[in-house]
């Protein structure tokens, strides 16, 4: 069997922590954010965690 090659647009996204959750940044923040809320900005700046649906579609593109 070959080796299965890791997704490079996906593992400069997402970050594996130690229990196998996956942390992301949240989309819509890197231009026009003068034109946005300040509310919408400052949601913006937390991560979030993968839920286990999408985990489980995405494992096999990063090989953890």
């Amino acid at each position: 069997m070959p080796k299965i090659k890791t997704h490079k647009g996906i593992s400069k996204v997402i970050k594996v922590k130690k229990g196998g959750t996956i942390k992301f940044a949240k989309s819509g923040r890197n231009h026009n954010t003068g034109k946005k809320g300040s509310a919408f900005n400052r949601k913006k700046r937390k991560s979030s965690l993968l839920s286990k649906a999408d985990h489980n579609r995405l494992k096999k593109l990063i090989n953890k």
